[in-house]
């Protein structure tokens, strides 16, 4: 069998593969054009895609394909057309679960990051500004026993109001489609609100909701107004989930008081308006981004493959 890799992957995971299928690696490790995609298609059993590989209904209307399942590296599936894919009885798969940690820890980072002003204090001693200690010097915010407003309670929405409530002694509050099980809740005194509500009572508001139509600039001028002048956005779901020219505005005119974003509209491209910001934590897409994530990641994509390869129900199907 041959499986076509869109990026690089971590050596231990290729290896992994490369003892059992004959691999199609992209060694140049940029984004694939729309032709090479197809190409692949149409000589791979297996097309292994990330979130950066938009993998819609025209690609996948490619004539002779040979591939039949597509095993996605990452969780979110906005990047692929599910409805064609079962069209053409392409299986659909991705790696939930073993990302949840490392996302919650990186949206800590963001959160303590842009409360304490980390990133701007490091520019400002990289850059010789610093003149010593002094009483006034980059008063941050308190983060301890602050309100976490979280939307989208999810896997990684549970493990950050876990790690903000324990760690922190943050009052958790939240905003979900749908109500968790009593169990997943059990110990965080966490508090369902409208969306309004959330907004304007959190110091706090971090996004962990998927992309779709609905949540499309979901967090948008209006829902900027919302919030407290005080307070702080994180994102570590996905970039469309904010209007960036809106966020950008808010964050000009002290509408809030900063955000931290690992996630962008439009990414690897950032706003220049934000990039001009000091009340903006900017990290390049780093929530899974560590050795025993991505490895775990691989290995889960290798799990799918095994299973479909051998007549089995892959353990993540999507489609």
């Amino acid at each position: 069998m041959q499986i076509a890799i869109t990026r690089r992957w971590p050596a231990a995971v290729e290896k992994h593969l490369a003892d059992s299928y004959e691999l199609a690696l992209n060694d140049n490790d940029t984004t694939m054009s729309r032709a090479e995609l197809a190409a692949a298609m149409q000589t791979a059993d297996a097309l292994c895609p990330t979130v950066t590989d938009a993998i819609d209904a025209e690609l996948l209307a490619t004539p002779d394909i040979k591939t039949r399942i597509i095993a996605s590296y990452g969780v979110g599936h906005e990047h692929i057309d599910l409805d064609a894919a079962r069209a053409r009885n392409i299986v659909v798969t991705n790696t939930p679960g073993v990302l949840t940690d490392s996302t919650a820890d990186l949206t800590m980072t963001l959160l303590l990051g842009i409360a304490r002003r980390a990133g701007e204090g490091e520019r400002h001693v990289r850059s010789h500004a610093w003149s010593g200690w002094r009483p006034t010097h980059m008063m941050g915010a308190m983060v301890t026993g602050k309100t976490l407003g979280i939307v989208g309670l999810g896997r990684i929405g549970l493990a950050v109001a876990q790690r903000a409530h324990l760690g922190f002694g943050m009052r958790i509050i939240y905003h979900t489609p749908s109500a968790p099980p009593p169990d997943a809740v059990q110990g965080l005194a966490a508090e369902p609100r409208s969306l309004e509500a959330l907004l304007g009572e959190a110091d706090f508001v971090s996004l962990h909701c998927p992309s779709n139509p609905a949540t499309r600039h979901l967090m948008n001028e209006e829902r900027f107004r919302q919030m407290r002048k005080d307070a702080f956005l994180i994102n570590t779901a996905r970039g469309n989930v904010v209007d960036p020219t809106a966020l950008t505005a808010a964050l000009k005119s002290g509408q809030i008081a900063g955000a931290g974003l690992d996630v962008y509209e439009g990414e690897p491209q950032v706003p220049e308006a934000l990039l001009d910001l000091e009340n903006v934590m900017l990290l390049p897409h780093l929530g899974s981004a560590t050795v025993e994530t991505r490895i775990a990641m691989g290995m889960r994509v290798a799990e799918n493959l095994r299973a479909f390869f051998a007549g089995n129900e892959p353990p993540d199907r999507l489609a």
